[in-house]
């Protein structure tokens, strides 16, 4: 299994720097996931990682050793595309064995790891055939047995399961947790789909234009986002970020909210004074629905989505422009109807102006 360091690594293409000093070390052994949006520099990152971009500045360690001017064919890494880039002429046991070929391993070694992971994957049934005649999924298979025969330091993925229908990505995604579970080599796994960073990693890398914004175990980036952008991209369906301000924080150091045209009463916050503007974050699962006299909030429901085992209501209401509520089970609640709420203040997360955390959960 294989360690890897990224020191102060800088990227810039044309004078424009796009990746802004990362520092970053990646355990052996670990699934760390790259998540962010669209063009935040997560396969750029992975793409230096594997040799295919060189840096503007900084270095990449492998083991301990600085690989920045080793060729990607030498780092002894294996990637596995989005777009699967299987051989159409090829037999998938010819895809699996062709960098083994031309390596000049032996016959029977080739044989003998070709074989070893197509049952590890399942798909030994379908060495014989061509890349026109699998599924979506069977090729993604393929091209991860591709990577897995050539023993790699560390496996590295780029978005493989985004060409995937929605059923096909879940049940992929369990193949290869187990396929972690078995191997348990070295995984850096780029995806937009922070479903998939929950459901995999050991460790989430969240990244924005170019900067790690945090890094850590999934439950612990969703209980305790250092900023808003963490708070808002981690969690599905995404927290309600709530802007607020304090109006008055009494002598006992209580504060009172306002949060619209609502007011939400709060034990000691150290951090907050009065005039102070804030964001609220609340998680859709952390609201409940409660008497007028209980209420933090009302609003009124826009839609009402009805699961069977759970409920998504979608609410506006005085100075609140959508909000998210989440309910097990089914609600008989319809369009237009008014709700009272009330926020679990233990869950509830409060950011400064500057959008970093002032608190994740409020004591009392």
């Amino acid at each position: 299994m294989t360690s890897i360091r990224l020191n102060e690594v800088r990227k810039a293409f044309e004078g424009t720097e796009v990746i802004h000093g990362v520092d970053l070390s990646i355990e052996s052994g670990e699934f760390v996931v790259f998540v962010g949006p669209s063009g935040c520099g997560k396969s750029t990152l992975l793409r230096i990682i594997a040799g295919l971009e060189e840096i503007t500045s900084g270095t990449v360690e492998i083991d301990g050793q600085t690989v920045n001017h080793i060729s990607a064919s030498a780092r002894g890494l294996a990637m596995v595309f989005q777009s699967y880039a299987l051989y159409p002429h090829m037999s998938v046991y010819q895809n699996m064995a062709f960098g083994l070929e031309n390596a000049k391993f032996p016959r029977t070694e080739i044989d003998r790891r070709v074989r070893e992971a197509a049952g590890l994957l399942q798909i030994v049934e379908l060495l014989g055939r061509k890349p026109k005649a699998l599924s979506g999924g069977q090729r993604q298979r393929v091209a991860i047995g591709r990577a897995i025969v050539r023993n790699p330091k560390a496996f590295l993925f780029d978005e493989p399961l985004s060409n995937l229908d929605a059923e096909l990505r879940v049940a992929m995604r369990k193949e290869l947790a187990a396929l972690h579970a078995n191997i348990g080599g070295t995984m850096i796994y780029v995806t937009h789909d922070q479903t998939e960073a929950m459901t995999l990693a050991d460790r989430i890398v969240v990244l924005q234009s170019g900067n790690v914004e945090q890094t850590g175990r999934p439950l612990d980036l969703y209980n305790n986002p250092v900023n808003v952008f963490v708070a808002g991209f981690i969690g599905s369906p995404r927290m309600n970020l709530l802007p607020a301000q304090v109006e008055a924080v009494g002598e006992n150091g209580g504060v009172r909210l306002a949060v619209g045209g609502n007011r939400v009463e709060l034990p000691s916050v150290a951090q907050l004074q009065s005039g102070d503007r804030i964001t609220c974050g609340i998680r859709p699962e952390h609201i409940e629905i409660v008497s007028d006299d209980a209420a933090d909030l009302s609003v009124t429901v826009g839609l009402s989505e009805q699961l069977g085992g759970e409920t998504y209501l979608y609410c506006s209401g005085d100075g609140l422009e959508n909000l998210t509520v989440h309910q097990l089970g089914q609600l008989t609640v319809q369009k237009g109807d008014t709700l009272h709420l009330r926020i679990d203040r233990s869950r509830l997360h409060l950011f400064g102006v500057d959008g970093v955390a002032v608190a994740n959960g409020v004591p009392g």
